[in-house]
């Protein structure tokens, strides 16, 4: 696997993709990338520090390396999305002696590559498969993927290159049109292969499976982190504590992710408040009822 950080990825995109000099020096900044379930906790943990805790936060939105790059200068707090321990590797290895983990969200989040169920699976049930010459036909030699700084993006290139998938391109996309895409072929009832995470909305709006992985190429079980720059649990001890005290089931985030696709954020976020107060309360207080 190449575990090679470039410094484009940690140093220009910064500059290209996050602006923080009209953020108030008061507020927790918290960086976040449009990925489903990162915009998810992210806004709650929003709206949990503004209405239980009594400050203001500024969400930056930019690509992942950025924001890696942001805690370890101080530009940004909080980031609530650090896929660990092999998804990010590279990220932690560049700068994790500057970032302070401040534990797990939620666990269970793997990586890999998604296809309709109704897809054959002794056709289609293992990456290997993709070397078939029907396969690829009915592929167009395409894998639709997301945006090109997301490290699932960088495994499932080494991955085309680990299986020797001759003839087959890894289209740059980003988070929303990858789900476009797969929509839209379901729709039609034809053939795709997406690269695909979970926790996703996706897996309660369509009926898919992950293809077999046997080389490992795009990871394990993994589990996803808050990290903050040096100083802030100093500075916001109470903050600090709430977030590492923030956890999420699997099953209750991916309904929460599905109603938000349904509605919106805001109204999936005020729903999570309002059916589970007991996991608000022991976040901010520490007090179990």
């Amino acid at each position: 696997m190449n575990k090679t950080l470039t410094s484009t990825l940690l140093g220009g995109v910064l500059a290209a993709s996050m602006t923080v000099s009209t953020v108030q020096a008061d507020d927790i900044q918290i960086g976040w990338t449009a990925w489903s379930d990162a915009e998810f906790v992210t806004k709650l943990a929003e709206r949990v520090i503004e209405d239980e805790m009594g400050y203001s936060v500024e969400l930056i939105q930019t690509d992942i390396a950025p924001q890696y790059q942001g805690l370890a200068a101080g530009d940004i707090d909080l980031m609530l999305m650090a896929w660990l321990p092999g998804t990010h590797e590279d990220y932690m290895e560049r700068v994790g002696q500057d970032i302070v983990n401040l534990g797990p969200l939620y666990g269970d989040a793997r990586l890999g590559w998604v296809v309709p169920n109704y897809v054959p699976e002794d056709e289609l049930g293992s990456i290997e498969d993709l070397k078939k010459d029907s396969v690829r036909d009915k592929l167009d030699g395409r894998i639709t993927g997301i945006d090109p700084g997301a490290g699932l993006t960088r495994l499932s290139e080494d991955a085309i290159e680990t299986y020797g998938l001759d003839g087959y391109d890894l289209q740059i996309s980003s988070g929303a049109g990858m789900t476009s895409a797969l929509d839209r072929a379901i729709r039609r009832d034809e053939w795709i292969v997406v690269t695909g995470w979970s926790p996703h909305w996706k897996f309660g709006a369509y009926d898919l499976r992950y293809l077999e992985d046997p080389e490992e190429a795009l990871g394990g079980f993994e589990r996803i982190h808050a990290l903050a720059r040096e100083g802030f649990a100093e500075e916001y001890h109470d903050v600090a504590m709430m977030i590492s005290r923030m956890h999420l089931n699997l099953d209750v985030l991916e309904e929460a992710m599905f109603y938000a696709q349904e509605n919106s954020y805001a109204e999936a976020v005020d729903r999570f408040i309002e059916d589970h107060p007991q996991y608000v309360q022991y976040w901010v207080t520490g007090v179990i009822d």
